[in-house]
């Protein structure tokens, strides 16, 4: 997968998530998202800043969403928002995006504090 955008690892208190959380923070990139890109992987996800919702129009496959405040601590997880969906979290100043069934799977939860 290439995608033209920085990288990080994603970790939470008890241990690393993600390989890469690719980051979407200017206009162009927020805008675009995870549009017409490949699936991400378990171990990659999308990190859009700033940003307190998010819709799945045009999209082929449905996704987590991990809403974070400026102190990058889980609001709300939308598990499995399929394609043509919206979503938002009044609070939040970012999102991480993530494959359907990811925040269960790299046990996210809502008050978890995310770094990377």
């Amino acid at each position: 997968m290439s995608y033209k955008m920085n990288s990080a690892h994603l970790s939470s208190q008890s241990g690393r998530l993600l390989d890469e959380a690719f980051l979407a923070n200017t206009p162009w990139l927020r805008l675009r998202g995870l549009l017409g890109r490949s699936t991400l992987t378990d171990n990659q996800g999308m990190l859009i800043s700033p940003c307190n919702s998010v819709h799945t129009i045009g999209m082929s496959y449905p996704l987590d969403i991990v809403y974070l405040n400026d102190k990058n601590q889980v609001l709300k997880i939308t598990r499995n928002l399929k394609p043509w969906r919206s979503s938002g979290c009044k609070d939040a100043t970012k999102v991480l995006e993530l494959t359907a069934g990811n925040a269960s799977k790299k046990n996210i939860n809502q008050g978890d504090i995310l770094s990377w």
